[in-house]
């Protein structure tokens, strides 16, 4: 529902807005019809009176692939964009455009030679420089997307002649690109070459530098199969005994592991334990023999007994095996010893060898430093002679060759039809230049009126309600069309401001009723007359009192005026009140009139004499209508105003600022006037003043057109 809400309150802001634009323009529309008229109208004429120019564009391709000076080993370079836009300000330059201008020869050229000043002298170079600038004025070179291909345009009144300009900047440019690229070149190759020379001459003197202090210090390095360098004597000899000594100390530290654990099973179980000792073939035969001297003991001992000669001989046999075995045993563990010494001599060997080494490669070391700074540099400077060598070659071969980088794709031809003024395009900007102007216009007439133009303006200014809403007539005396078309809707809108103010007090309808303003010229004196003969259509016997009687116009609104006493005789005692009072110009109607403008510096309306004629007349009439003078700048207005039952303030819609109409009606407070409420007068009749009351198209067959 919020939803909902909110969208009607923005339809409706929406429609307001559009409503009130519609009410200026229909204010303002010939205001605007002017300006947008004018001002299209000029825009017209001045397009119209523009030459046309017509554009031809020759198109080049730069081919970086085809420069003689590009290395073998990138024949096709892209070009950056700064690269094109260098080649876009070269087509453009003052050297090309000299070159363009001498061929053509433009000096003579009535469209681009310079018009001499009185007494002025121009020197050869100063009007070939004029008429270079000239000419570059109209030169264009744009660059087809991404691609290498430039358009190189020339815009001029004549057609043939932007054509011929156009194939002429590509020529020249070509020319341009040719010379200047064979030029650089030559200079290139010759400071190449003297570069080549100096760095030479250093290359050589930094190897015999090099050599010189090799020798010196006595550093001498091999080199493998392949050329590459093995490093010095010291280093060749070192990496094979660093392989050495690693391989003597794993040996070493398996003999110590054997010897260890030898000495450890001798400990625990004896020799005959040892895993080596066991291990040993001539062991392993010594004790089969044992076995079997052991058995044939046995036998003699069993047979001889233990004296035989036979059983003393076998046992001396067994004696003999077993100390066979025992020196066996002993010569094994004495092997692991010697093993074991000799695996740590040979590492502490290998260990002296590789300290002595050492401190030599370190000599070494200190004395390569220098050696490699200078191999070094010889190295770097090398390489930098071999590039420069082939750079050299390459531009010599450019200063000798003349393939340019730019091609003519396609020459310019005359355009059929010229390129500018787009007509059709500047028309239509110069309508909306125009509607622009129109609309500022208006907008500025509108923000610089101070007028008030709705009721809510009215009723939140100044605290009093509106009336009615008077709409603007043609007629000539717009209070006629009360008696003319009694049905209209000016007749109706004064019905409804009776209605408004006899409604105004619910015990009694004011019978004394002041109609003023705050300024002069808003419809006061007309609105008078037109209530009163509102009041009098509608059966009540009325009187309508001029009271402005420094300009009495309400005489040239009535009809059949009399040429009798006015209400200045009758307040200055000269005639009774009856016989100024004439008939008016519709039944029930009367008029107290001035018979003609009267100034005076008199309290005419303050001395209590008009307040005893209101009073005489009250009992006569069921209203009196008073045309009171304007409230701002004169006093008579206020005393009158005081006097009446009811006031309504008539103000100008769209007019009447609204400082003064404010003013207005707090003097009227403070005089402790009955202020009734607001009549807006001269209404535009689509504005909301009047359709917020009760008019709108859907109303229009209730009326009478005036």
């Amino acid at each position: 529902m919020q939803v909902s809400h909110d969208a009607k309150v923005e339809d409706g802001q929406l429609s307001d807005i559009v409503t009130r634009i519609r009410d200026v323009i229909r204010r303002r529309w010939l205001t605007l019809a002017l300006v947008v008229g004018g001002v299209f109208a000029l825009g017209v004429v001045f397009i119209m009176l523009m030459t046309p120019k017509y554009t031809s564009t020759t198109h080049v391709r730069i081919d970086p692939s085809r420069t003689p000076v590009m290395g073998a080993e990138n024949p096709s370079q892209a070009l950056s964009p700064e690269a094109i836009e260098t080649e876009v300000a070269l087509i453009t330059s003052n050297e090309v455009a000299t070159e363009v201008v001498k061929k053509l020869n433009l000096v003579n050229d009535p469209d681009f030679a310079p018009e001499p000043k009185a007494g002025a002298v121009l020197s050869p170079a100063d009007k070939v420089a004029i008429v270079v600038g000239n000419v570059l004025d109209g030169v264009d070179v744009s660059r087809n997307k991404l691609s290498y291909i430039l358009g190189i345009s020339y815009t001029s009144p004549d057609r043939a002649k932007s054509a011929k300009i156009a194939n002429a900047f590509a020529s020249a440019y070509i020319n341009t690109k040719v010379g200047s690229g064979a030029n650089t070149a030559s200079k290139k190759a010759e400071f190449l070459k003297a570069q080549l020379d100096q760095l030479g001459s250093s290359i050589r003197g930094k190897e015999a530098q090099l050599a010189a202090y090799q020798a010196q210090t006595g550093i001498v390095t091999g080199t493998n199969a392949y050329g590459s360098s093995t490093g010095t004597i010291v280093d060749q000899q070192l990496g094979p005994l660093s392989s050495e000594l690693a391989q003597a100390q794993s040996a070493a530290a398996q003999a110590s592991a054997a010897l260890a654990s030898a000495q450890a099973q001798v400990a625990r179980s004896g020799v005959d334990s040892v895993a080596e000792v066991l291990a040993s073939p001539v062991i392993g035969n010594l004790r089969t023999a044992r076995a079997t001297a052991l058995r044939d003991l046995g036998n003699v001992l069993s047979r001889y007994g233990d004296k035989h000669p036979d059983t003393i001989a076998a046992r001396a046999n067994l004696a003999d095996i077993d100390q066979q075995i025992s020196a066996e045993s002993a010569r094994i563990m004495n092997s692991l010893r010697s093993n074991d010494a000799a695996a740590k001599a040979r590492v502490a060997q290998l260990q002296s060898s590789i300290g002595n080494l050492a401190g030599a490669q370190a000599d070494n070391a200190r004395k390569s430093v220098l050696a490699k700074s200078l191999d070094a540099e010889v190295t770097t400077e090398r390489a930098q002679f071999d590039k420069l060598s082939q750079n050299l070659m390459e531009m010599q071969q450019a200063a000798n060759n003349s393939i340019a980088q730019v091609e003519i794709v396609d020459t310019a031809a005359p355009p059929l039809r010229p390129t500018s003024p787009n007509k059709p395009l500047l028309m239509a900007l110069a309508l909306l230049v125009a509607l622009s102007a129109g609309t500022a216009t208006v907008t500025v007439q509108e923000m610089l009126v101070q007028g008030l133009r709705s009721v809510s303006e009215v009723e939140e200014l100044l605290g009093v309600p509106v009336l009615a809403a008077i709409p603007r007539e043609k007629h000539a005396a717009p209070a006629d069309i009360l008696l003319e078309k009694p049905t209209s809707l000016f007749a109706e809108a004064f019905r409804i401001a009776r209605a408004s103010l006899l409604g105004v007090r619910a015990d009694q309808s004011p019978r004394v009723i002041a109609i003023t303003s705050a300024l002069p010229a808003e419809g006061k004196t007309t609105s008078a007359v037109a209530f009163a003969r509102t009041l009098a259509l509608n059966g009540q016997k009325t009187l309508l009192i001029d009271c402005d009687v420094r300009r009495a116009n309400v005489r040239q609104l009535v009809r059949n005026a009399p040429d009798i006493p006015g209400l200045v005789e009758v307040l200055h005692g000269e005639a009774p009140v009856q016989s100024a009072i004439s008939s008016g110009d519709t039944d029930h109607l009367d008029h107290l009139l001035v018979r003609a403008p009267y100034f005076s510096s008199e309290n005419l309306f303050g001395d209590g004499k008009m307040l005893e004629v209101l009073k005489s007349l009250r009992g006569r009439y069921e209203a009196i209508v008073l045309d009171l003078p304007p409230l701002m700048g004169l006093a008579d207005g206020r005393f009158l105003a005081a006097m009446a039952d009811a006031v309504a303030m008539v103000v100008r819609w769209d007019e009447t600022p609204a400082q003064a109409a404010s003013s207005a009606v707090n003097s009227l407070r403070t005089d402790g006037s009955n202020i009734a409420g607001v009549i807006f007068t001269l209404v535009d009749a689509g504005s909301e003043a009047v359709g917020g009351y009760y008019y709108s198209k859907k109303y229009t067959g209730y009326y009478q057109a005036a």
